[in-house]
Order: structure tokens, then sequence, then C-alpha cells
């Protein structure tokens, strides 16, 4: 992956000062993944450019124990674009080799960190999976930022396959070195949507110092704090709240907001995980199986209902299950409470004879994550092997992707997606499998109706007829 800044400050070759990097020599710094590599292919009075390359270790990457494909791929490993593209691995790269100018010292030229260059940046690739170029533009052009933004093609010689989720970004401004530095160092890995490494509360204070006189009046402020922090709640909400301390407005608006107008409105996935629950309630099972169960948001809700007595969830990343562990607080449950729960690693496409003997199962937009050819293996595996008596299932709905502003058109919500049915093949699909495996079959909506086309999410009850 490469980032280039090109300045044409009069002298240019300042930048070198700025960068503590002396433009006639090449620098390798050692990283964790790899090295860094700081270069200038240009260097005159006129225009100056400094260039960090980052050479990642595949080797060194697997042994960070992660899978960057995403759920439901053993090999995401071994097989995934880290090497090639700007993501968390080059944020740290940037504070590790820059790290003087971004924090906006130079002993040499001390005048030079607070004057406003012409500068430009360039990332070659930067991916999108979420959100596209419209993102793209939403997160840099508030910052004032012209841009040019190229999308490029899954491959030249195929053009039928379309587009990828790769582009590469220009960005032109007039501002401080270490201003340009922070916004990069936090803005890639809110595009690119996975952090490479652990995120724990120091993550907060990192994304404050770099936000600082920025980050409090963007207007996606509120989206790039999640995705930063990996969409944690327990760490998304203090960051939000310290963002605003300083905002006067927003602390008088919250001082006059009737009880009514305070409540927060439930999200998408919080409705979901609700009405799976409500669901699973009504089918009166006391056992339940949460399939490709994540980081435990549903099993921590269905431990609050007394009628389960038992509660198994189980992934096919062990990565997953940690975390679920984490949010359960699993070495603080009460003893009876932990007799209730279990987890273990399983894959939906192997039979497993410890997912049998359950009353009921759930699967929470899980399929989608599947491979189309693997879901012949993963009905025989859920529907003829495990059998619950009852199976509630959910997906989105593709139709209501049109709904979605950051989307671009035939774009899936989530890169890790290997396919979005529309109603009628979700229904299709539903409808088959029930039949070929004695269940009926019900169809419900998730989350507000549009007339046009249907809700965001959609649910599907199996039911094993007698």
């Amino acid at each position: 992956m490469l980032l280039t800044i090109t300045t044409t400050h009069a002298d240019a070759t300042d930048l070198g000062y700025l960068l503590h990097k002396h433009p006639a020599k090449l620098q390798s710094i050692p990283l964790t993944v790899g090295k860094a590599h700081v270069f200038y292919p240009e260097a005159t009075p006129e225009r100056t450019t400094a260039a960090l390359l980052l050479d990642v270790d595949p080797i060194d990457m697997v042994r960070g124990n992660k899978s960057f494909a995403g759920r439901g791929f053993s090999l995401g490993q071994y097989v995934n674009d880290r090497p090639y593209v700007a993501s968390s691995f080059l944020s740290v790269a940037i504070a590790k080799t820059f790290s003087t100018a971004l924090n906006g010292t130079c002993k040499q030229r001390p005048e030079l960190v607070r004057q406003p260059l012409p500068l430009e940046a360039k990332i070659a690739v930067l991916p999108a999976p979420k959100g596209g170029e419209i993102l793209i533009r939403k997160l840099f052009e508030p910052l004032g930022y012209t841009m040019e933004v190229e999308r490029h093609a899954l491959d030249p010689q195929f053009p039928e396959w379309g587009d990828s989720k790769y582009f590469t970004v220009r960005l032109s401004n007039h501002l401080r070195l270490s201003e340009l530095l922070a916004h990069l160092y936090v803005l890639i890995p809110v595009l690119d949507n996975d952090k490479h490494y652990y995120i724990s509360r120091a993550e907060i204070d990192k994304l404050l110092a770099k936000g600082a006189g920025w980050l409090d009046a963007h207007p996606e402020r509120e989206q790039i704090v999640r995705r930063y922090l990996g969409n944690f709640g327990s760490l998304v909400r203090p960051a939000l709240e310290r963002l605003r301390e300083g905002d006067s407005e927003t602390d008088t608006d919250e001082a006059t907001e009737t009880p009514a107008t305070n409540e927060r409105r439930e999200t998408l996935h919080q409705h979901r995980l609700r009405r799976v629950v409500e669901t699973l309630k009504v089918t009166g099972a006391k056992t339940v199986l949460d399939l490709g169960c994540g980081e435990g948001k549903l099993m921590r809700l269905l431990l609050r209902e007394k009628q389960f007595q038992r509660i198994v969830g189980t992934d096919v990343s062990y990565r997953e299950l940690a975390r679920a562990k984490e949010r359960l607080h699993w070495d603080d449950l009460p003893p009876r409470q932990r007799e209730r729960l279990d987890l273990f690693q399983s894959a939906l496409t192997y039979r497993d004879a410890r997912l049998t003997g359950f009353d009921a199962a759930a699967l929470v937009e899980v399929i989608e994550h599947l491979d189309e050819d693997r879901l012949d293996a993963f009905e025989r595996v859920v529907f003829e092997f495990a059998k619950p008596r009852h199976i509630v299932l959910t997906t989105p709905n593709a139709e209501y992707n049109a709904r979605y502003e950051f989307l671009e058109s035939g774009a899936m919500r989530h890169d890790d997606h290997r396919f979005e049915w529309t109603r009628a093949q979700f229904q299709n699909w539903a409808n088959r499998t029930a039949a070929a495996h004695g269940y009926s079959v019900r169809f419900e909506p998730l989350g507000e109706v549009d007339p046009e086309v249907g809700a965001p999410s959609q649910m599907a009850v199996f039911e094993l007829r007698p």
C-alpha cells in the first residue's frame, strides 16, 4: 500500500523538515507486521513528494490471529487484501513513521508546524466496502478537501464482472501537515471498518486526540466514532459523550427535551433481536441454539428470559467467541446463569452432533455470509441433522437497499455478504427448504415497511410438522 504527500510550498523541500525524514535518504522502519519505507520520488524547491510504502509480511500478519475476510471464511488469515490496501495497518505506520509531524512538532523549523501548506495526498488503494465513493466524499469534503476518486474494476480484462470496492483517492487542501496526517490516521480505518488490533478503551483517547479541532464539528462524527471504535457500544457511547461535553448547543437541547423526545430510537439491529426473542418465547422453547452467534448480542437478551433454561452459541470464528465471552461477562456470571450458557466453535456447513436436541435455533443475519453453493450443506446440517422444532432465521431484504443513500446501485450492505435476497427469492428458498425437510414456514417483515420495497430485513419462522 502506498501513500504519497506532495507540496508546492516554496521551498517545497521543507516537507523533509516537517516529516523529519531527509529527502536524500531511504529510511525503513520496522513494524509488527512488516516494514514501512519512506522515500522521495521527487524533491525540488518547486515540488516535493514524500512516499510511505508499507510492506506487510503475511506471516507476521497471520500471527495476529485474526480472520480478515469476515465471519464464515476459515482461510481469511491467508486469503485477504490486507497487504495491498490502506487500512489500520497504514494508520499505525503513519503514527510510528511520522510521529513528530502527526504531533505537530519540528525542532529545526518550528514555524513550519503552524503554517498551512498546499498539500496533496494520494492513497492507493483505499477500500470502501460499505459506502463507496459517497462515503469517501462525506468524510473528507467537509474538511475542505478537493477530491479525485477513481474506482477500480474487479478485473480490467473482464469488464462484465463490474467494479470493485477499491479506490484511488487524491486529496488536495491548504492546511497544516499535522492536520492532514490526523485526518488520514482516523478516516482510513473508518472507511475500511476492520481494525487489525484489539480495540480497547485506549482507542477513545487516540480518537479524540487525533480528532481534536475537527471531529466534534464534522457532520458525520457519529458514524466516524462508531466505525473507528468497531461499533462497540460500550466504547462509542462514552466517546460521543466526551465529544458532546464541548458542544453547548447539544447540551442545551438535551436539557430541554421532554421525556418522550429523549427516548432513544430503536435501531434496526435492536428491533431485529427483540423480535427474534419475542418469537422464540412464543414457541415455548426452553433450549435455544444461537447459530452464528457472533459477539453474543442475542444470547445476552435470551439470558434475561427465565423461560430459556439452556442457551448455546456457536460460531466458526474463535475470535468472535472470545468477544462474546467478554461481552457476556462470562467470568463474572453467577453460577446459575453460567449453567444455562455454553459456547463452542462450529461451522454451519459441517455436521456436528452437538447441534442436536434443541427446541429452537436462531440464525440472525447469518446465511448471507455463506457462499450460495454451500447452502445445500447448510440446509442439511440445520434442517436435516440438527432438526430443532423451531427455526427463526433473518436476512437482509435486497430490495430495501435502494433506500440507503450510501449504497451504490447493486452494492450489498456488508463486504462479507455473499448474496442478498429479495423477498421473493427468500420466500422461494424458505418454502422449498421447509417442504424438503418437513417444516412449515411463515414470513414477517423486520423494521419499518416501505410500500414499494418492503422492510429492511425479513424473517422466516420454521416449525417442524408433527
